[in-house]
C-alpha cells in the first residue's frame, strides 16, 4: 500500500470521513488514483469557480475581454448594486460605492460582494430585505449588496456568478453551453455538467454531516433561471484532472489547446493590486469552520485561484493556485513542482478540522512519492 492509500484508508477507519476519492498528476500524466469510487459524482459548488474564471480567461486570450473593464458596461444592471453603509434599527442604509467594481475584481473576489456565511451582515441584510440566497438560482438573487467599495477587501462571495454573466453577455451563449463547447467538450470532462445526467445521477455521492444521522440532500438547484458559476457544477475526480493538467501543462491537454501559454501565465499571476487574502471567519458553523489555509504562509489572488506566495516545507510551493467546494472537495495545482491533485469527500462543515488534517497528511505524502 502506498503512503497515499494509507492516508486515505485510516481516514475512513478513523472517521474523519465516510468516503473519499483522490488523484495526483504530473506533467506526464496521473501518477495516484485512490483505491476505489473513482466514477463517483460530487456536487462540486465553489470548485465551479475555477471554471468559471478559465471561462472569462477564454474570451480574454480572444481579446473578447478585458480584465480592466468596468462590469457596468457589460452589465448594467451591476451598477445598481449599493454598498451597505449601516444598519439604523434593523433596517440597511445604503450607499453608492465610491469605486467601480472592473472584470478583475470579479475574479479575485475584490468586487465588494460576500456571501452570507461568513459576513454577519449579510444574513442581517437578507432578514430585513428578503433578499434570496445565491443558491436560489433566481438573476435576481445575484444582487447581493456590496459589504465594502470594490477593491479595497478580499471578500468571499458570488462574484464569479457575476463574471459568467459577463461571458453570457460578450458571447452570446449561455454559459452552460459555452462551457460544454469551448471546456468540456474540448477536455474530454464527460462526466461534468450543470445538470447531472441519469448516469451521473446514479453515481451521485451521499453528502453525511458530522454529528448528525444519516445523508442529506443539498445541491445546486435544478432549471434554475440563471446557472451560478460560483457553484453549479457537478463533477468527478478524473475530469477536475483534466482541467487541473491542462492549467498544469500550460494550456495544453493531449493535443488540444483551451489557452495560450501567455494566458495561462496571466490566469496563474497575483491581480490582487497589494491586497492579501483574508481569513474566512464563520457565521453558520455547522455549514462552514473558519477558513484560513496555510495562515503562516501570504496569500493573493490569481484571475482564478487562491495563490500561495511562498513554500510550504514538503508540501506546496510558492505560486500554487488552490480552492475548494463547500462539501470539501478540494485541490491544488502547484506549477514550480508540476503537480496537481484533488482530495473530495461530500461532507459539512466545510473545512473541518479532521477533514484538513486528512488533506495536510494526503498533501505531504503526494509530494514524499
Amino acid at each position: 500500500m502506498s503512503q497515499m492509500d494509507d492516508v486515505l484508508s485510516r481516514a475512513v477507519a478513523d472517521g474523519d470521513v465516510t468516503f473519499v476519492v483522490a488523484m495526483a498528476a504530473n506533467t506526464d500524466g496521473i501518477t495516484y488514483s485512490g483505491a476505489a469510487g473513482e466514477d463517483t459524482v460530487f456536487r462540486i459548488f465553489s470548485m465551479t469557480k475555477g471554471i468559471g474564471s478559465l471561462a472569462a480567461m477564454i474570451a480574454i486570450d480572444r481579446g473578447k475581454l478585458d480584465v480592466n473593464t468596468p462590469v457596468a458596461e457589460i452589465l448594467p444592471e451591476f451598477g445598481d448594486i449599493q454598498v451597505i453603509d449601516r444598519f439604523e434599527g434593523d433596517q440597511p442604509v445604503m450607499r453608492a460605492p465610491k469605486t467601480q467594481a472592473t472584470i478583475r475584481h470579479l475574479a479575485t473576489h475584490t468586487s465588494g460582494l460576500e456571501y452570507e456565511f461568513w459576513n454577519a451582515e449579510m444574513p442581517r441584510y437578507m432578514e430585513a430585505t428578503g433578499h434570496p440566497s445565491v443558491l436560489s438560482g433566481t438573476k435576481a438573487s445575484l444582487s447581493y449588496p456590496m459589504i465594502t467599495d470594490p477593491g479595497t477587501r478580499w471578500g468571499y462571495g458570488p462574484s464569479i456568478d457575476w463574471l459568467g454573466q459577463v461571458v453570457e453577455k460578450i458571447d452570446g451563449r449561455r454559459i452552460d453551453q459555452y462551457c460544454q463547447e469551448e471546456i468540456f467538450d474540448p477536455l474530454g470532462m464527460t462526466s461534468t455538467a450543470f445538470k447531472p445526467s441519469a448516469d451521473m445521477t446514479a453515481r451521485l455521492a451521499d453528502i453525511g454531516a458530522r454529528g448528525k444521522f444519516g445523508p442529506f440532500e443539498l445541491a445546486p438547484p435544478p432549471n434554475p433561471e440563471v446557472y451560478g458559476m460560483g457553484h453549479a457544477l457537478y463533477s468527478c475526480a478524473p475530469d477536475y484532472m483534466r482541467f487541473l493538467r491542462m492549467m498544469l501543462n500550460g494550456g495544453e491537454l493531449d493535443g488540444t489547446r483551451l489557452l495560450s501559454e501567455g494566458a495561462v501565465g496571466t490566469m496563474m499571476s497575483d491581480h490582487m493590486d497589494g491586497l492579501e487574502f483574508q481569513k474566512m471567519v464563520t457565521v453558520a458553523p455547522p455549514v462552514t469552520a473558519d477558513c484560513d489555509p496555510f495562515p503562516e504562509t501570504r496569500r493573493t489572488h490569481s484571475f482564478g485561484f487562491l495563490r500561495f506566495e511562498e513554500d510550504v516545507p514538503g508540501m506546496r510551493s510558492a505560486g500554487t493556485q488552490s480552492w475548494a467546494g463547500v462539501l470539501n472537495t478540494h485541490y491544488w495545482l502547484d506549477p514550480h513542482k508540476g503537480v496537481a491533485a484533488v482530495i473530495m469527500t461530500q461532507s459539512l462543515p466545510f473545512v473541518e478540522p479532521r477533514f484538513m488534517q486528512v488533506y495536510a497528511d494526503y498533501e505531504r505524502a503526494v509530494y514524499a512519492a
